[in-house]
């Protein structure tokens, strides 16, 4: 489930639509939580479906680390690439905003760390990584976790509209992270290697 102070607007005709948001969000914010309505597809479920709906699952969806297709029931599934990302995933099924977002900002995540099957060129953004690639998250994944272990601490200094939607134990373990008594799990966990 995407933050509640987002909205789906158009962004330009190159791009399509994307994730915005209607208020600040603060670094440390959780964007977006697994929750009960994201359907998850196996990759037999995947093979066994007419290529309408494959089409519809390789554009709209990202694959967990199981090696399956996860669809998000809302406009999660419209957050854009961006090689400058404002929002990363870790590896707890959620992901958060690693520096402020002002209101008008669209939400963006790297595409990198989502296990895609096949390379694509990103829009040039300035930076040194121009194609995004399936084994990105083997290369990248010590430099997202240290933006990962900056920002956790914000975690339990802000707000937080989605915290409902994480289990006890987890928000438990989040708190512990976050206070350094515990270690926090690498983004590598999300890497599917089939």
């Amino acid at each position: 489930m995407m933050h509640p102070k987002t909205e789906l607007k158009l962004i330009n005709e190159e791009i399509g639509y994307g994730v915005v948001a209607k208020e600040f969000i603060p670094a440390g914010t959780i964007t977006w939580a697994l929750d009960e309505l994201d359907r998850e597809f196996t990759p037999a479920q995947y093979q066994e479906m007419k290529r309408l709906y494959r089409d519809i699952l390789e554009t709209y969806c990202y694959r967990n680390n199981k090696g399956n297709l996860v669809l998000c029931w809302d406009y999660g599934r419209y957050v854009n690439h961006s090689f400058k990302s404002n929002c990363l995933s870790t590896a707890y099924d959620f992901e958060i905003a690693i520096r402020d977002i002002q209101p008008g900002e669209e939400l963006t995540d790297d595409y990198g760390y989502l296990n895609v099957s096949l390379p694509f060129r990103g829009i040039n953004e300035g930076t040194r990584r121009k194609t995004v690639y399936p084994d990105d998250l083997l290369k990248q994944y010590k430099n997202w976790d240290k933006v990962l272990v900056r920002n956790f601490p914000k975690i339990t200094q802000v707000a937080q509209p989605l915290k409902s939607l994480l289990k006890t134990e987890l928000w438990d373990e989040v708190v512990e992270i976050a206070a350094g008594r515990k270690e926090m799990d690498s983004i590598l966990n999300n890497h599917f290697s089939g």
